[in-house]
């Protein structure tokens, strides 16, 4: 089990300045970042499936932010991409303006993980002053160190 989302984190999966300003082709730029993970067998089934979950319910939080997610066959583990626009990205399915995604596989077989890191993601997402620093991120591995404080924090240091 992940004990930190920032366990997930990677820096060649996180990008820092999405193109696409519409939501479908903003879920694949970020959703492409896991393209070729070991932990993911089979990406275009990961994808649609995302797609899939995406119509059925936004998947937007407020505050700017959306976790786009699929349980899934397609991976073996949880895994991971985040997407950051500063433009913002339009999510016309919630008529809101998204800004921070979180794009989220998890196995069909494992929906407590799933939980846990959902749940993990919201705590952190829901302090504006973690959200302003996500957002002002120079690099990954920037943004990598953030999550690492806002769960040490949150969690305190010794929580794995």
């Amino acid at each position: 089990m992940i004990g930190r989302l920032s366990q997930l984190l990677d820096p060649s999966r996180i990008t820092l300045s999405i193109k696409s300003a519409r939501r479908t082709a903003a879920i694949n730029e970020v959703a492409r970042l896991l393209d070729g993970h070991p932990n993911v067998t089979n990406f275009q089934g990961f994808y649609n499936e995302l797609l899939a979950r995406e119509r059925l319910d936004t998947t937007c939080l407020g505050n700017e932010i959306a976790i786009p997610h699929a349980r899934t066959e397609h991976v073996q583990k949880i895994v991971l991409a985040v997407g950051r626009s500063d433009k913002g990205v339009v999510f016309e399915n919630c008529n809101q303006i998204v800004k921070l995604m979180f794009v989220l596989g998890t196995p069909k077989t494992n929906p407590g993980t799933y939980l846990a890191i959902v749940s993990a993601l919201c705590r952190l997402l829901k302090e504006p002053e973690n959200r302003e620093v996500f957002m002002s991120a120079s690099t990954p591995q920037e943004f990598i160190q953030a999550v690492v404080a806002a769960e040490e924090k949150l969690f305190g240091v010794d929580a794995k």
